[in-house]
């Protein structure tokens, strides 16, 4: 198996909060980066997305914090779809400190909305073959 798409971020100190961690609500910023680097990486992009009429939306995010961040620490964010048909889809993150642990994990389900009609499109893995320029990345 190849590794998963990752992004490198540095923990910023007005990320922390006053204990001296990253703040919780940051891990979710970590975790929409790295999905819209992978995006844009494989060839999507907002402005693709829209002349489609369709936008990735988010319909669940789990976070398991697993050890505290901390001002200057540097990490990697994975990012790798996984597909099990119908309208929707699921993304499995990791936020990895450089030694190596496992600071959080991160589960979303996600589906592609239909723009004009305000649904979710069926087989969201095929809007992402059709736009993206490497769907190999997405797993596809």
């Amino acid at each position: 198996m190849t590794e998963p798409f990752s992004v490198p971020v540095t923990v910023r100190g007005y990320e922390t909060d006053v204990q001296g961690h990253l703040n919780q609500a940051v891990y979710l910023n970590y975790a929409e980066h790295a999905r819209w680097a992978l995006l844009q990486t494989a060839g999507i992009s907002q402005t693709g997305l829209i002349s489609k009429g369709v936008g990735p939306v988010a319909l669940e995010t789990t976070i398991r914090y697993r050890r505290e961040l901390l001002a200057g620490d540097e990490v990697e964010v994975t990012c790798a779809f996984v597909w099990g048909g119908g309208k929707t889809f699921s993304i499995e993150q990791t936020i990895r400190k450089a030694d190596g642990t496992v600071a959080a994990e991160i589960t979303a389900v996600g589906g592609i909305l239909d723009l004009k009609e305000r649904k979710l499109v069926d087989h969201p893995d095929e809007i992402f073959k059709e736009l993206a320029s490497d769907p190999a990345l997405f797993g596809l």
